[in-house]
């Protein structure tokens, strides 16, 4: 073996890996935040699952990247377990695409997808058919390297010991060892798929042989994802838990059906091709172990909580984000991460709805049985804001998109607004208790209004609290800040005319007028969270 043979051996390889990366890295600025939406609305059925997973990976070329993207999903708890069964399962089918594309020879027009991209690229300034240019380009890109690779090793077929070496995969043991080690090196089972079948089409492994070690890369695919799980939550870990299960379980069942039925013989018969006869191996080796597991889903993820069961300290809050961002450049990170940071952005919003209500219905009904629970939801307020400020700026000190920026400024306008309607309600609340220890009275009117005021609050929450597109959001928004403010101005009015009239307290009508302020400024803060979360989605 010369020094050019390697040289376009590895050239072949780097120009496979890098199409490959193309293809990922641009359909996730092309579908990235709209990926979490499409596997949280379709993984609730184990067979949508399934064809999810297989769509995805059929259209990035890697059921590790796959499998790295939803070891997010299920750390930052945005996917449960059993969800996951279903797309891992759906990824091992759909990474059977690249070997059948392989087995098509479209690498004969290879060459064609990598100049149609490239000038989409140079000729378009439009960002997204920049990334359409750039996957197309990719998948061009993807098989002149496999091209590079097969002619690089037919005059292998001259060498004695390399011929030796293959002969040996007939051993499962040793095919199955050869192919786990290889994949994990490269970290692409769609990659060592494609050298396999480069090896048969230059007559160097017959798919006797090649079986064992074809099987060997689905077990070493699971390494990528094992990698990425460290420092992740017991979750995510036990996804990779059940990847491995998989195709350890299928290379097992398929080894013992290679060894003892004539089933490599059948594959054989059905083309001539070697590189179909691979491709359809993989394939049936994919899809006939997800028929065989498919009704044990749930079973595997209660084996894996088993494996690695739940225990008392787990990894900190922001492990996961940390790992994410270091690998940043996975399909799906940006998506993982500003939805994650959405969702706990929710459960503050949430908080700040609840004390809301809870301090209107106390200045109301005077009774202050409630007033400590406000004030430790007034504390777990803050607490979130610190928390979550902390966390986004972690995430901006890394490059994004300018859509991704937005969206980050525009969560940390959010959670400003959050807080400061949490400090409005403890205002609120804490007038009650003045009123109450200096023995204060509202009028009957001044209850009237406050009960016309409590009723409007509860309309406000709906957009703290109510899932409904932006542009509604924000309409509702606008409707409830303007009744806010002419509520206020209203009442703030009538309550002049009391105290001229001397119907009312002074001190009352002080602490009246404090209440009118910070409800007024309720309604102020509602309308910059809706015009913030319009903006994200424009």
């Amino acid at each position: 073996m010369d020094i050019s043979m390697i040289l376009s051996l590895l050239g072949g390889l780097a120009l496979f890996l890098t199409g490959m990366r193309m293809m990922s890295d641009n359909l996730e600025a092309v579908a990235g935040e709209r990926l979490k939406d499409w596997l949280e609305k379709l993984t609730s059925n184990r067979f949508l699952g399934v064809l999810v997973g297989a769509g995805i990976t059929a259209l990035i070329q890697s059921s590790s990247a796959t499998t790295v993207m939803v070891v997010g999903f299920v750390n930052s708890g945005l996917m449960t377990l059993n969800q996951a069964v279903w797309i891992i399962m759906g990824a091992n089918i759909g990474t059977t695409i690249t070997g059948q594309l392989v087995a098509l020879d479209i690498g004969a027009i290879a060459p064609l997808f990598a100049f149609i991209g490239v000038m989409l690229v140079m000729f378009f300034k439009k960002a997204k058919i920049q990334n359409l240019g750039n996957i197309i380009a990719g998948l061009g890109i993807l098989f002149i390297g496999l091209g590079l690779m097969s002619d690089a090793m037919k005059p292998l077929r001259d060498y004695p010991a390399f011929i030796n070496m293959l002969t040996s995969f007939s051993n499962p043991v040793f095919g199955i060892l050869a192919g786990a080690a290889f994949t994990a090196v490269i970290q692409s089972s769609s990659a060592s798929v494609g050298i396999l079948q480069a090896l048969a089409v230059s007559g160097l492994i017959d798919l006797h042989s090649a079986v064992y070690v074809l099987f060997g890369q689905n077990i070493g695919t699971c390494v990528t994802a094992l990698i990425a799980s460290i420092g992740s939550n017991r979750s995510a870990k036990r996804t990779t838990i059940i990847h491995m299960i998989f195709n350890v379980v299928g290379t097992a069942i398929f080894v013992a059906l290679c060894m003892t039925t004539p089933l490599t013989q059948y594959v054989m018969d059905m083309v001539d091709s070697p590189a179909a006869q691979i491709a359809n191996m993989h394939t049936i080796f994919n899809v006939g172990t997800t028929l065989l597991l498919l009704p044990f889903g749930n079973y595997m993820a209660k084996i894996a909580t088993k494996i690695l069961p739940d225990k008392k300290q787990d990894v900190s809050d922001d492990a996961w984000l940390e790992d994410i961002m270091s690998n940043r450049h996975m399909l799906g990170a940006s998506a993982i991460i500003i939805k994650s940071l959405a969702s706990e952005v929710d459960a503050m919003k949430k908080k700040a709805a609840d004390n809301l209500l809870l301090s209107m219905d106390m200045v109301l009904t005077q009774n202050s049985s409630n007033f400590e629970k406000i004030s430790k939801l007034e504390d777990s307020i803050d607490l979130d804001n610190v928390r979550i400020s902390k966390r986004i700026s972690k995430v901006m000190a890394v490059e994004h998109s300018l859509d991704d920026t937005k969206k980050l400024n525009e969560l940390f306008k959010i959670i400003g607004n959050i807080e400061r309607i949490g400090d409005h309600a403890m205002n609120i609340a804490e007038y009650s208790m003045t009123m109450k220890h200096k023995k204060f009275k509202f009028s009957s009117t001044t209850k009237k209004e406050l009960e016309e005021m409590e009723i409007i609050c509860k309309q406000a929450v709906t957009v703290l609290t109510m899932d409904m597109d932006k542009e509604t959001l924000l309409k509702v928004a606008l409707e409830i800040e303007s009744k806010m403010d002419e509520t206020a101005a209203n009442f703030r009015t009538l309550q002049i005319e009391r105290l001229n009239n001397h119907q009312c307290e002074v001190e009352s009508a002080i602490l009246y007028s404090e209440l009118l302020v910070d409800y007024e400024r309720i309604g102020d803060h509602i309308l910059n969270i809706a015009q913030s979360y319009y903006k994200m989605a424009n």
